[in-house]
């Protein structure tokens, strides 16, 4: 559906029309002016209109419609088409849901399509009515404005993974004692919400960088650049955020599983050590109970208590040696 549709000329919203074809036509013959629609999951049929009058590649409008797409931009003869992939953290559940954002920018307007729950742009085009400087920089402006917003938002979302990860590290290196289990998918879980956020990030990088450089993109105007420039140094950090995220997850993982091989190894040496000590007894006993008429000591009086004190400081010896070998 339509979320919100307005002609801004000069860098100030002047109406919101009813009939977008009509105002596209105005804001093309009055000049300095253009028409900004947005729409949130849209329909074919309702999509179908937009892609009548503002005559958007085919090709981009079926990545529109069915989303899923990797951040790009693509260049065609009457418009310019990139998607960008905006995160939302979910503080209760620690998850990192990703969205889709696409916008089409060509002569006098730019429509914007959203996908999913993250990165509702109503507080982006408040924040951008509010700067009637860049505004006048047409279309581009919009594409500025919802690509700032999206790297801020990557910036944001990375402390707060920054913050589960100290959780998460102080947890697996706590002293020994807690589920090694609910550890470990834990980390697996944090890895794949990195990786989430990664294939936000990462190819999102060349598109950014080409449109600071403005080499050849339509309908970006030369003097958008530092904006573009600004973004790009954003996503820079971001990445690199996501980047040292990854890595000590993967040293977390590692000491994880370390730390789980050298407590399977302390709980063998105390099965060892236990099956040691009852080893002695159970041998004395075995070889006593054989059916032998002439064994010594079955007719001692002092035969039974010397052979359990044997077991005992058999036992009572064994248990020293362990324990002050650290195996106990």
């Amino acid at each position: 559906m339509i979320v919100d549709c307005a002609i801004y000329r000069n860098g100030r919203r002047t109406e919101s029309p009813r009939d977008f074809s009509d105002a596209l036509a105005e804001a093309r013959a009055a000049g300095h002016s253009f028409l900004w629609i947005g729409l949130h999951e849209p329909t074919e049929e309702e999509f179908g209109l937009v892609t009548e009058e503002f005559r958007l590649h085919p090709l981009a409008v079926e990545d529109a419609l069915k989303a899923h797409q990797r951040p790009k931009l693509e260049i065609f003869d009457d418009s310019l088409f990139m998607v960008l992939k905006p995160v939302l953290y979910e503080p209760e559940s620690d998850t990192v849901t990703a969205g889709e954002l696409m916008l089409f920018l060509g002569d006098s307007f730019a429509v914007t399509v959203r996908h999913g729950p993250g990165a509702p742009l109503g507080d982006v085009r408040r924040r951008l009515e509010d700067e009637p400087d860049i505004l006048r920089s047409g279309p581009a402006s919009v594409l500025y404005a919802v690509s700032d917003a999206v790297v801020d938002q990557y910036i944001e979302v990375a402390a707060e993974l920054q913050v589960d990860l100290e959780e998460l590290e102080a947890e697996v290196f706590a002293p020994a004692g807690g589920d090694l289990r609910n550890t470990a998918a834990r980390i697996y879980t944090f890895k794949r919400q990195v990786l989430e956020f990664r294939r936000a990030t990462g190819p999102l990088a060349a598109p950014v960088q080409r449109l600071a450089e403005a080499a050849g993109v339509p309908f970006v105007p030369e003097g958008t650049r530092p904006f573009f420039r600004d973004v790009s140094d954003h996503l820079i950090r971001a990445n690199e955020s996501v980047e040292g995220l990854d890595r000590l997850l993967s040293d977390i993982l590692s000491a994880h599983l370390a730390q789980t091989g050298v407590r399977q190894n302390d709980d063998m040496r105390k099965i060892s050590a236990w099956a040691a000590m009852a080893a002695v007894p159970t041998m004395v006993a075995g070889i006593y109970g054989m059916n032998f008429e002439y064994m010594p000591e079955l007719r001692s009086t002092w035969g039974y208590p010397a052979v359990v004190l044997f077991m005992a400081g058999t036992v009572l010896g064994l248990y020293r040696l362990f324990k002050r070998r650290g195996w106990l």
